[in-house]
């Protein structure tokens, strides 16, 4: 059995290394004698008068050879796989020998899986599945790990970073991901804007990413080169050691091996509107080409006549180059792998025919929002079609972006094209890549697809495959062993190997940091839902599909195989009003939206009449029904399409950075979110359809790059997020919730626009709630209004400091004025370092995002939790007894809800209530509507489990005040 797997390993390895070096050479020396061959005999043979002799210059020989060399493809060396050391390894690092798991390979398409060890040593992969005994009997000094039948995949590969150019925490000087010196740059190199010392290299190895291509930004149509960089840092600490297979130009030497593949950013679209029109970036694209095009030809000219032997007339010519448009050059002979940022229909059009004209290939298109709805398009590309690295649920957030789908993935897949998921990091933690392919998987993709996705696509993508996103014998020994299956919500490695050197828990520490999840089931691939038919809806609408419900059904409706039903009170918040014990299910008998009874089959069934009326039956499989859940933070509702100010509210004044205008008669411009809501937004009709039934908006938007709007957000309101329109009865819940503000330091990337000290911003708000402005006002009124704990104080503050001086503010305006504010701390990202303190000053937290990143100096002191440590932010607020609540900040954020909050219970080891609480009671508690949704509040049936795991689906969403339950 050892010797045939091997032979197979063997097999599959070699039959993608290529023996070039040898037959390269061996041509260039058969070449020179010919030529020399030639010349000696047209010298000799002067007796015919039309005969011309030739002479042969000294440097002939290395002309031929950089004639010979541009035929060269990349890829690495015959004997590759047979390499005893990496040429990564750190001396000192112990081989390591795990035992008794589960081994995804990421072979045969992502299908093979080998129940055995893995055998780690030289900083490559020595062995898989069965290891022999003399293998292990010539390493005297190894670490044995036992996985105990875990899973182990090769470390994830994200195709698309910013990492080390945006780094974290985000200052000024960090910014280097695009060019203001035009369109065309292909000379630049993201290499030379690395930063080693970027906090998000430790949490995004925490994550299981072990490599990434590091992109130059997507301002310029074509921004530069691009890196795949390894996340360990070296002992020699610099940004080129981390460099997975620097190119042999990188330095300016020539080739003395095989060639190296070189990366590159290419853009379309909006994203270069400061160059002009879609018409100018791609005539930027076809001059550019048609430059490189030049140099190519006349390159293959002078070879032509160098490899014929007329050196008199290339008498006095070097060989042809272009230091400006080499890397162009390779584009056109297949040197490069491209990665090209394009989202829209006819931007990937332009692409393909572009490819065509001036020939040459496109390894990756990237963002692509709209790349599964023209797959023909695509399969058009020069040179094969490309691979698309796109988001799981990140849509909407511009134009180009509005008819991005969730089933993007698999129809993609259904159309034999290769399906990558990324992070864009920071714009998504690149920790959470796997979380990416989980959401992939949910709604459709395979599990060996939406495993690939993250390691060996993206790795072939970029000419990889023969060192990361795979695990075979003689790649780099970057390997994950996971707690339960990587497609599980929360699934955290227990130890990360890059290079074969444990990452987590340092390498004094090997031993692993999480314990296992109990149970089997964790060990298994996650049973997830069917979507045929939303998926060919979303295809048949090109992206737009109705999201309003199939019927809505007046009478009785009978759920069948139900395990759990949790509901809202008036006076207890969330309590289960059944369960089903020891695995049974029962019945729940819904009448015009309300719930008649709950309870084992046949009680429930003979308690509710059977008068003949009609009647509707599902068959929830083991599911459940639970409270409409609750979002906050992000501006849904308030705008269609984030980057478009004309879907929106548009621009609030902001009174730091100049005078209210007079006609507004108040100086502070405090202004009403409900005055702006916008029903039926697709954002919030996702979200409803994800079981978010109800959501508190602001019109204070803070985005990644620019941060808050404004200090002052105005009056957040809530509402049903379902609603037809304003009017609509039970559409608004409560117009005025909370009064929202914004505090902190200026933003890391607007320092040319800086606002107002903090202590400034403490001095103002001091003022507002001692009385600073007219009760006539709006300021006035409401601030008045926040001293009396009539109306929520919402504040968004990241960091501890200024949390504690708004405590102190807190205590000194209650000890003048009486009363107590009802504060709450919104983002709150540094709030565990106070929880006592928090608790103490009754004073609520609404974790936005529940896992956090330090993207700002305000944030950086993050608790990170598993793998890194084991206490959570959100675990630590617990323990002291504070109110906590989930937040969100983007409007596409909402629909996934119940995904974070089944996180978080994870991580923080909650019970099924207090997940609930997260995004239902507490929120109403932080926000003084207890009551006002009350017992009579939507809820939210789901088909094949619980609110807050992916086997579950919505089916429907019953309303008892509006007396009907709505089909999805």
């Amino acid at each position: 059995m050892e010797s045939r797997t091997k032979a197979r390993v063997n097999v599959l390895l070699t039959s993608r290394a290529p023996q070039r070096p040898f037959l390269l050479a061996l041509c260039v020396v058969v070449a020179t004698l010919t030529i020399y061959a030639c010349n000696i005999f047209l010298t000799s043979s002067s007796r015919g008068a039309n005969t011309r002799i030739h002479r042969v210059p000294r440097n002939a020989q290395r002309i031929l050879q950089q004639c010979a060399a541009l035929k060269a493809i990349p890829g690495p060396q015959a004997d590759f796989y047979l390499r005893e050391l990496s040429d990564r390894f750190e001396e000192g690092t112990k081989p390591t020998l795990i035992k008794n798991a589960h081994v995804w390979t990421g072979a045969r398409n992502g299908t093979e899986t080998v129940v055995g060890d893995v055998l780690l040593s030289g900083g490559v992969v020595k062995g898989i599945g069965y290891i022999p005994k003399r293998l292990l009997d010539d390493i005297t000094d190894f670490i044995t790990v036992e996985a105990d039948g875990a899973w182990v995949t090769p470390g994830l590969v994200d195709l698309h970073s910013h990492v080390g150019m945006l780094s974290a925490p985000g200052m000024s000087g960090t910014f280097d991901v695009n060019s203001r010196h035009g369109p065309i740059l292909p000379w630049l190199r993201s290499i030379d804007g690395f930063n080693t010392h970027d906090d998000a290299f430790e949490l995004a190895i925490a994550g299981g990413v072990t490599s990434a291509q590091v992109l130059p930004g997507s301002g310029n149509a074509i921004g530069g080169q691009a890196f795949m960089m390894k996340l360990r840092k070296t002992s020699e600490r610099s940004p080129t050691s981390m460099i997975i297979e620097p190119p042999h130009n990188l330095n300016g030497s020539e080739a003395d091996g095989p060639l190296r593949w070189r990366h590159m950013k290419q853009a379309c679209g909006e994203n270069l509107r400061r160059y002009g029109n879609r018409m100018d970036a791609l005539w930027s694209f076809r001059q550019a080409y048609n430059e490189a095009r030049k140099v190519k030809r006349e390159q293959d000219d002078f070879c032509s006549q160098a490899q014929a032997g007329l050196w008199d007339d290339l008498s006095g010519q070097d060989f042809p180059e272009s230091f400006q448009w080499e890397m162009l050059v390779d584009v056109l002979r297949g040197r490069v792998k491209i990665a090209n940022h394009c989202y829209e229909a006819v931007d990937l059009d332009d692409i393909v025919r572009l490819t065509n004209e001036f020939k040459f290939p496109i390894a990756s298109f990237h963002h692509a929002q709209e790349a599964w709805l023209v797959p023909e398009v695509l399969k058009r590309t020069w040179g094969g079609t490309p691979a698309i690295a796109i988001f799981a649920s990140n849509h909407r957030y511009k134009r180009e972006s509005y008819r991005g789908s969730n089933f993007a993935p698999r129809v993609l897949a259904d159309n034999d094209i290769s399906v990558v998921m990324k992070s864009d990091h920071p714009v998504l933690n690149s920790r959470y890549l796997m979380y990416e392919a989980q959401q992939a998987h949910y709604y459709g993709l395979p599990p060996h697809l939406a495993l690939a996705s993250v390691t060996y696509t993206p790795s072939r993508a970029a000419g990889m495959l023969h060192r990361i996103g795979i695990l075979a014998e003689g790649t780099d020994a970057d390997v994950v062993l996971w707690d339960s299956h990587p497609l599980h919500l929360g699934a955290t490695p227990r130890q990360v190997w890059i290079d074969g050197i444990p990452q987590l828990g340092g390498s004094s520490k090997p031993t692993l940091v999480l314990p296992e999840k109990p149970g089997h089931t964790w060990k298994e691939i996650p049973h997830v839902p069917t979507w045929d038919e939303e998926r060919e809806e979303a295809v048949k609408y090109e992206g737009l599909p109705p999201l309003a419900p199939k019927k809505l059904f007046k009478g009785k409706v009978v759920l069948n195989n139900v395990k759990e039903v949790w509901i809202r009170t008036g006076e207890e918040g969330i309590k289960e009003r059944w369960a089903g014990k020891n695995g049974e299910t029962g019945t729940v008998v819904l009448v015009n939206g309300g719930i008649f009874c709950a309870g084992a089959d046949g009680w429930c069934l003979s308690g509710s009449k059977n008068d003949g009326e009609s009647h509707l039956e599902i068959d929830l499989h083991g599911g459940s029904v639970g409270p409409g859940l609750m979002t906050f933070g992000s501006p849904l509702g308030i705008e269609e399409i984030a980057g478009e100010l004309s879907t929106g509210d548009g621009l609030l004044y902001d009174a730091y950075r100049g005078d209210i205008p007079s006609i507004v008669g108040d100086v502070g411009g405090v202004v009403r979110a409900v005055d702006a809501l916008q029903f039926g937004t697709r954002n919030a009709l996702v979200a409803h359809r994800a079981g978010v039934t109800y959501a508190t908006s602001s019109l204070l938007k803070s985005t990644l790059f620019a941060g808050p709007s404004s200090f002052i957000g105005g009056l957040a309101t809530t509402f049903r997020t379902g609603a037809n329109h304003a009017l609509e009865a039970g559409a608004i819940v409560k117009p005025a919730t909370a009064l929202h503000l914004s505090m902190g330091r200026t933003e890391p990337y607007i320092a040319t626009v800086p606002i107002v000290s903090v202590s400034t911003q403490i001095a103002i708000l001091r003022r507002l709630l001692l009385e600073g402005e007219d009760e006539n006002t709006e300021t006035g009124f409401w601030f008045k209004r926040a001293v009396e704990g009539s109306i929520p104080l919402i504040i968004d503050v990241g960091n501890a400091d200024i949390m504690a001086s708004l405590l102190r503010l807190k205590a000194d305006i209650e000890d003048q004025r009486g009363g107590q504010i009802k504060m709450v701390f919104s983002g709150a990202t540094e709030a565990h370092l106070l929880a006592k303190e928090i608790a103490q000053a009754k004073v609520g937290v609404i974790l936005s995002p529940v896992r956090p990143f330090p993207d700002r100096w305000d944030n950086r002191r993050i608790l990170a939790g598993p793998p890194i440590v084991n206490e959570t932010a959100l675990g630590t607020l617990l323990k002291n007894r504070v109110i906590v609540a989930l937040g969100v900040q983007d409007a596409w954020e909402a629909g996934n809800t119940r995904f974070e909050a089944g996180w978080a219970a994870l991580d923080s080891h909650i019970d099924q209530r207090q997940r609930y609480d997260l995004v239902t009671s507490n929120l109403e508690k932080l926000m003084g509507i207890e009551g006002w949704i009350g017992d009579e509040g939507e809820l939210v049936v789901y088909q094949g489990g619980d609110a807050f795991n992916m086997s579950s689906k919505i089916v429907a969403v019953a309303s008892p005040k509006r007396g009907v339950v709505e089909l999805l």
